[in-house]
């Protein structure tokens, strides 16, 4: 494939996997069901006619090519793009029938369980053994130590957590989107809902949206696609008013990071201490005076 043919292919190819990752904002964003679906329908179906109208010889590619799977001795092919979006269909579908805002009961908490465990599991068990690849992984640790620059963002995300979070969620009321904490009990199940919550955050975006859609396209756009659907998660679960200036930023971050790492262990870790400065702020807005450490 000619570098013009393949820029061509690649134009075309963003179509489809936007229209698939703008289902997000239409399930979680608007909250317009049937646009999703309509939306997820045409991604993925432009998807597959774009794959069914390009040439045979388009499809096989060099043996040094990254992102691409081997279908003979020699030969290799280019990932379906059809496929994978599908994958990200199916995943976005099961966590939109379930209502995102947070609660705290058992039912709700068993509802989240399903649903967001669901559409990471069922994505992963298509791609393993129905489509029979590779495409999703979740690579806990690369077997190096964590540098100086690695723990000084920890630190980092501490910090500005620290001085970022409590203003935006009490200046903008949006803490008033999380239930009222004010028995132990409650306190536990929202210490254990946002730390679960924030793991399936990167089980499912980085490692199941991000992976995919990078085996077709360059890391920034990628990155910029799988932010689309991240963001829109946040929005319904209760990071609205000025939150996209912050989650968008973190949702790309993450994305960068799991790059540069190739650590689930590692994004995961950043995640739960911004989601452990998340928890003690709403506990401290529901219940002034009882966590005296932040300056709002």
């Amino acid at each position: 494939m000619t570098s013009v043919r393949r820029d061509t292919a690649l134009r075309l190819d963003i179509l489809p996997a936007l229209l698939v990752c703008a289902a997000a904002p239409a399930f979680f964003v608007l909250e317009i069901p049937w646009l999703g679906w309509v939306l997820l329908a045409v991604g993925v179906g432009a998807a597959w006619l774009i794959e069914r109208g390009r040439p045979a010889a388009d499809q096989v590619v060099s043996m040094g090519a990254r992102r691409e799977t081997a279908t003979a001795i020699g030969v290799h092919r280019q990932p379906s793009l059809a496929r994978d979006l599908s994958l990200i269909a199916v995943g976005l579908l099961i966590v939109s029938i379930i209502p995102l805002a947070a609660e705290l009961d058992n039912v709700a908490m068993l509802r989240f369980t399903l649903a967001l465990g669901g559409a990471v599991a069922v994505p992963y068990v298509l791609s393993r053994f129905v489509y029979r690849d590779r495409a999703i992984s979740f690579p806990w640790r690369t077997h190096r130590r964590w540098g100086r620059l690695q723990w000084g963002w920890l630190v980092a995300v501490l910090v500005l957590g620290w001085l970022i979070l409590p203003f935006y969620f009490i200046s903008s009321g949006v803490y008033q989107n999380w239930p009222v904490v004010d028995t132990p009990e409650l306190i536990a199940r929202l210490f254990v809902g946002v730390g679960a919550v924030g793991i399936w955050d990167e089980l499912f975006f980085i490692c199941t949206v991000f992976a995919l859609l990078r085996r077709h396209f360059p890391d920034l756009v990628a990155n910029l696609l799988q932010a689309i659907v991240f963001v829109s998660f946040l929005w319904e679960l209760g990071y609205r008013e000025w939150g996209p200036l912050l989650t968008i930023p973190f949702a790309l971050l993450q994305g960068y990071i799991f790059l540069r790492t190739h650590s689930l262990a590692y994004v995961v870790t950043v995640h739960l201490l911004f989601d452990a400065v998340v928890f003690a702020v709403l506990v401290h807005a529901h219940n002034p005076g009882l966590l005296p450490i932040f300056l709002v």
